[in-house]
C-alpha cells in the first residue's frame, strides 16, 4: 500500500513512473498463469500498463517466503528474469518503485536473500515500520541488518495498519524510531479502511514524496 500511495503521488507530479513487484507469493489462477493482488494493486494505483509480466516476473502459489514456496512449487527462482524486467522498466520510465516481500532478511533461493536483491539492483531502501509495541526493535535490527549488508536506508514510513485510535506507544512510535534508528521517519500513514487502488488518499503519500526528494538532496549534499 505504501509503495503503490508512493508510485500514484509520483504519477500525480507527472513524473513517469514504472512499478515492480519482483516476487510475490500467494498468487491466485488466473487463465494459465498466476497473478499476485498486490502486484495488480500497484500497478493500478500508478495507472500503469506495463505487462504484468514485467511488474511481477516472478509469482508463486504458495503464501510462504520465496523459497520455502518455490520449493513446495518445484520451482527455481531465475534473478536474471528479474533483473531483465527491471532493466526493461528502468530503461521506459523515469522512476521505479520496487515493492519487497517480506523483510531485509528473507531467504530468496540459497543464500540469496531481499537484501541482496535490493543490492544487485541498487535501489534505495525505504522501510515500511508498524506503530505497534515492539516496532523500535523490528525496526532498529532491520536497519542494522541493511547496514552491515552495504545498504543505506534512506527513511523509515510508519503504517498504522490496524483499525482503532492510536495508543500511548502508536503516539510516540515515530519520534522513538528516529531516536533508537538513528534514520528519519519521513513519513506517518494511518489507517486506511475500504483500501482500494482507486481510492488511495493524496495528502500522506504526497507528504511523504516531499520529504522523500528533501532526504535525497540532503544525502547528496553530505557526500559531495
Amino acid at each position: 500500500m505504501v509503495a503503490a500511495g508512493l508510485a500514484a503521488a509520483l504519477a500525480r507530479q507527472g513524473v513517469d513512473v514504472g512499478v515492480m513487484k519482483p516476487i510475490a507469493t500467494g498468487g491466485r489462477p488466473r487463465g494459465r498463469r498466476l497473478v499476485s493482488d498486490d502486484a495488480l494493486f500497484l500497478a493500478r494505483a500508478a495507472g500503469i500498463r506495463d505487462a504484468i509480466e514485467l511488474v511481477n516476473p516472478i509469482c508463486l502459489k504458495p503464501p510462504l517466503s520465496p523459497h520455502l514456496a518455490a520449493r513446495i512449487s518445484r520451482r527455481r527462482i531465475d534473478v536474471r528474469r528479474i533483473r531483465n524486467a527491471f532493466d526493461v522498466l528502468s530503461a521506459r520510465h523515469d522512476v521505479v518503485v520496487v515493492e519487497g516481500i517480506g523483510g531485509l532478511m528473507v531467504p530468496i533461493q540459497g543464500k540469496l536473500r531481499v537484501a541482496d536483491l535490493v543490492r544487485r539492483l541498487r535501489l534505495p531502501l525505504l522501510i515500511v515500520a508498524r506503530a505497534t509495541l515492539g516496532t523500535i526493535n523490528h525496526t532498529s535490527l532491520t536497519i542494522f541488518a541493511a547496514r552491515r549488508l552495504g545498504l543505506r536506508p534512506r527513511g523509515i514510513v510508519v503504517n498504522h495498519a490496524a483499525k482503532g485510535p492510536a495508543g500511548l506507544a502508536e503516539r510516540l512510535a515515530p519520534r522513538a524510531l528516529e531516536a533508537a534508528a538513528g534514520v528519519p521517519v519521513l513519513g506517518v500513514i494511518p489507517y486506511l479502511p475500504h483500501l482500494s487502488a482507486d481510492r488511495l488518499p493524496a495528502r500522506p503519500f504526497d507528504a511523504l514524496l516531499r520529504k522523500l526528494y528533501r532526504s535525497r538532496e540532503s544525502v547528496r549534499a553530505r557526500e559531495t
